[in-house]
């Protein structure tokens, strides 16, 4: 009996978990010449790719770690290879084999258990909710408002979230919590190839959706909303938080009437753009406030520059001069602006890092949600 290749096996097991397109790759390199590492440091996902498709070891080493999932290269690949999908299933395949770097151990470890990657309890899920009145969601809410576990725990975030709820329930947004039941996403999880711990938690919320009837659902996170409508079983209609804005500024639900003087530059979210389409709404809700100056950065909307937080980025521990997020600083400060506006956690949180590491003072430069300044503006 002809014995099996052990080489063979592993690529069998990347295509059997999902990375299907990895026998369309022509191995042109597209890829690799777009990919955001190459600005600060070198990485090949072509060679990734190539490992994969020969069943080549060599998975253990941090360079199948760095894909950041930012969908640079998906969008750009001639044969429309879904190399996300394809870095994933590795990623399986290597945790599988008990191959866990050692940063992801923690907050995967903590998915599992507590339902949020943050070492957080469960019942302090809806704390963030107690200062102000946000009703429980039942059938007769329209939305479900569901929080990502970043804005939920992460003390920058949670800030954030309070002001981006209250604009809503101002505009007259029908929306309710379910609270301490909720899970997380999953998509951490998902990215990083943890397959067994993201089932656990997208059947635990899609259970939990059925039993309350959800149909309509408002993330906080780009990164939920993607999760959501690509790999959720249910029939939900999901909208971004600044999808809202946009309508209630345009039907006047929401009237920003102050003025804010701030020369703004909007980070383009790579999972609420490239991953999601979605770039003109929170422009819009930009714009219609008074005095502020709208400043388009030189990498913007399908070309924008990851934060580095997506794929588990938001756990890796990266040397400063290697970070996207320094680099995007310098290029705000460059473009003339003193406010780097977000609508994303995970940018929240890497673009501050990026203003400490690069040594901006807050005199010079900002890091606010798009609801901030919104919510500046209506108040």
């Amino acid at each position: 009996m002809a014995s099996v290749n052990p080489m063979l096996e592993i690529t069998d097991a990347i295509l059997e978990v999902g990375g299907e397109t990895l026998k369309v790759c022509m191995q042109c390199g597209t890829c690799t010449g777009v990919c955001p590492w190459n600005l600060v440091d070198e990485f090949s996902p072509r060679l990734l790719i190539r490992l994969a498709s020969l069943g080549i070891e060599g998975y253990e080493q941090e360079t199948l770690w760095n894909c950041v999932t930012c969908a640079t290269c998906v969008s750009r690949c001639p044969r429309g290879v879904d190399l996300i999908d394809v870095i994933r299933s590795t990623r399986s395949v290597m945790l599988e084999s008990g191959i866990v770097p050692p940063l992801y151990r923690v907050p995967l470890s903590s998915l599992r258990n507590d339902g949020n990657p943050w070492s957080a309890a469960r019942s302090e899920r809806a704390d963030w909710a107690a200062s102000f009145q946000i009703p429980e969601f039942t059938e007769q809410t329209e939305y479900l408002f569901f929080a990502c576990c970043t804005h939920v725990y992460d003390a920058r975030n949670k800030s954030v979230l309070k002001k981006l709820a209250e604009l809503l329930l101002k505009g007259g947004v029908s929306m309710g919590i379910i609270g301490t039941e909720e899970s997380c996403c999953g998509d951490q999880a998902h990215k990083c190839g943890a397959f067994e711990t993201y089932t656990a938690l997208s059947e635990a919320n899609t259970n939990l959706f059925a039993e309350r009837r959800v149909k309509k659902i408002i993330t906080t996170s780009p990164h939920c909303l993607n999760l959501f409508r690509k790999q959720y079983e249910g029939d939900y209609d999901v909208t971004h938080y600044t999808q809202l804005f946009a309508k209630l500024v345009k039907e006047k639900a929401l009237i920003p009437k102050k003025e804010v003087p701030f020369k703004v530059a909007y980070q383009d979210p790579c999972y609420l753009g490239r991953h999601s389409g979605i770039y003109d709404e929170p422009r819009e809700a930009l714009r219609s406030i008074p005095a502020l100056k709208f400043i388009e950065l030189p990498r913007n909307r399908e070309k924008s520059l990851c934060c580095g937080g997506g794929g588990g980025g938001i756990w890796s521990e990266i040397e400063v001069d290697k970070r996207f997020s320094v680099l995007r600083i310098r290029e705000a400060k460059e473009a003339g602006a003193n406010v780097i506006a977000t609508a994303c956690p995970f940018c929240m949180i890497m673009l501050e890092d990026g203003l400490k590491a690069s040594g901006t003072g807050e005199d010079e430069m900002k890091i606010l949600d798009v609801s901030e300044l919104l919510y500046e503006s209506v108040e």
